[in-house]
């Protein structure tokens, strides 16, 4: 017995200590082993991991005189913050991370047992796709991922870290999950690459140029955070953990706060303008609103109209949702709309209360966004609103006009509280449009065309837009002071703390696409 648990001993020694040579090149591109990535992702001595003497059994062009443990994937689970998370870290040493049978094995594993165990699974990838030497079973592995991947979502979350290449049908699984973090240089998502995009289109591009971070975070939309490297990476990849529960039957981690939820807050009538023409910051309202200032902002760099963001009021984590009148006046676009609607499906899984602060002109108008499907898009927003059953509460600053308006949870569509400041203007349109359509004939026949339309333009703002004109027909529940708005927002989370609504019986809904 001695003797064996020495071999034992020695195996795992060199099942940890990798090849030096490997490391070393791993290192001089600047990217941590998936062992050191592990060690800072979960809480010191807590990784357990499973299948680590595994091996591939696959034959021809050499592998069958290869066989290192692991497989080029590291698996198993450990805690974060004394939660439990599970992890599967692709190796890159070892087959340059590639994806075979006993490697897809391995992963498919681990994704049960977290589906299995009701906790939040963490993918490190940093992989060079399908072995090709091991042909289709490598690609029936990925189809085994994907599977997981739905079957798991809105079960537990799952989060995708890119450190590293990630082409073709693997990029599908990063997709599949709710949040993708990225690191700027080093990690690279794309279905087809730069050599085969020159060799069918002519274009010539480099690897970062066509799916690097800044790409994935500003222009597709694919990844969520993108950062300038894997510490500070895997740090915030923590701290998002530590705001979500570890499944959809628990709620998100509740936390002490020493940030009074009563506390005023008196700066927010300097940093909003009532002038609904003059822009402003909403993340700085954002800030003043929340616990200690603090948020983990979602796709910061895409879709910039409209903020979503995971934050706390008085220890409780909260997503809110939010125009931002310092890109394109807050209007909701393709983009915008598709952004929100993720995000507020996503906290509606995962048990977030929903606040939506609101300040929208309405949909941006132009060809471009009626060809792209402005209204399919927009209609995203709409149904994921609808069909969210989490505490609902909205509060209007400014301007809510037209279809927007309803759009961004007004009472009609199921919003539990609507709230409003008296700087709102709740409307079909701006007064200005409506008096150009409403008194268009009175204004042609007018001897001073202009003064007639600022007159009327007056005049229908005193008749229906004053900001109580919404409060005296129920569209909102009440008229606050804005820095009262915290309190509120806290009190009526309390109220809605034990909020129970049910949906109809059906297989699944058919959104919009």
């Amino acid at each position: 017995m001695v003797e064996r648990v020495a071999e034992l001993a020695q195996i795992r020694a060199e099942v940890l200590e990798g090849a030096l040579r490997a490391t070393e090149t791993q290192h001089a591109k600047g990217k941590l082993t998936a062992r050191e990535r592990i060690a800072l992702l979960l809480d010191e001595g807590s990784f357990r991991e499973v299948e680590q003497l595994r091996r591939h059994r696959a034959t021809g062009f050499g592998l069958e005189n290869k066989k290192p443990y692991t497989d080029g994937v590291i698996t198993g689970w450990g805690t974060v913050e004394g939660r439990t998370v599970f992890v599967y870290a692709h190796d890159f040493r070892i087959f340059g991370g590639a994806l075979g049978e006993a490697h897809a094995t391995k992963i498919h594993k681990i994704m049960d047992m977290a589906i299995a165990a009701g906790a939040p699974l963490v993918s490190l990838n940093d992989g060079a796709g399908a072995r090709i030497q091991e042909g289709v079973s490598a690609l029936a592995g990925y189809g085994g991922i994907f599977q997981r991947n739905t079957k798991a979502s809105g079960v537990i979350p799952q989060i995708s870290v890119m450190l590293g290449p990630c082409a073709g049908g693997a990029a599908y699984s990063p997709a599949l999950t709710d949040f993708v973090f990225m690191v700027r240089e080093t990690s690279q998502m794309f279905i087809t690459g730069p050599d085969v995009v020159r060799a069918v289109t002519g274009e010539e591009i480099t690897q970062n140029g066509l799916g690097g971070a800044d790409v994935h975070a500003e222009t597709s939309g694919v990844a969520h955070f993108a950062y300038d490297d894997e510490e500070t990476c895997i740090s915030e990849v923590r701290y998002l953990i530590s705001m979500l529960p570890s499944n959809n039957r628990e709620n998100p981690p509740r936390s002490a706060s020493t940030d009074s939820a009563d506390r005023r807050c008196e700066r927010l009538l300097d940093l909003v303008p009532p002038d609904g023409r003059r822009p402003y910051d909403m993340r700085l309202v954002i800030e003043e609103l929340v616990d200690d200032g603090d948020h983990m902002e979602v796709h910061e760099r895409w879709a910039t109209s409209i903020i979503t963001t995971l934050a706390r009021l008085d220890g409780q984590v909260v997503g809110i949702v939010a125009n931002q009148p310092q890109s394109l006046a807050g209007v909701l676009d393709i983009h915008s709309s598709e952004k929100a609607a993720r995000f507020v499906q996503m906290c509606d899984a995962f048990n977030i209360p929903l606040v939506t602060l609101v300040d929208v002109p309405g949909f941006l108008p132009g060809i471009d966004q009626e060809h792209g499907g402005i209204i399919r898009h927009g209609a995203k927003l709409l149904y994921a609103y609808c069909n969210a059953t989490v505490p609902r509460v909205q509060v209007i600053l400014r301007k809510a006009y037209g279809g927007a308006y309803i759009v961004m949870d007004s009472l009609s569509i199921g919003s539990d509280v609507s709230l409003a400041w008296p700087t709102n203007e709740i409307a079909v349109m701006g007064a200005e449009g409506a008096a150009n359509v409403v008194f268009r004939r009175q204004i042609q026949a007018a001897d001073d065309p202009d003064a007639m339309r600022e007159q009327l333009v007056k005049e229908y703002k005193a008749e229906l837009m004053h900001p109580y004109y919404a409060a005296e027909r129920g569209l909102v529940d009440d008229v606050i002071d804005p820095a009262e708005t915290r309190s509120s927002l806290i009190g009526v989370l309390r109220m809605l703390r034990s909020k129970h609504a049910s949906m109809p019986a059906r297989k699944h809904g058919n959104p919009p696409t």
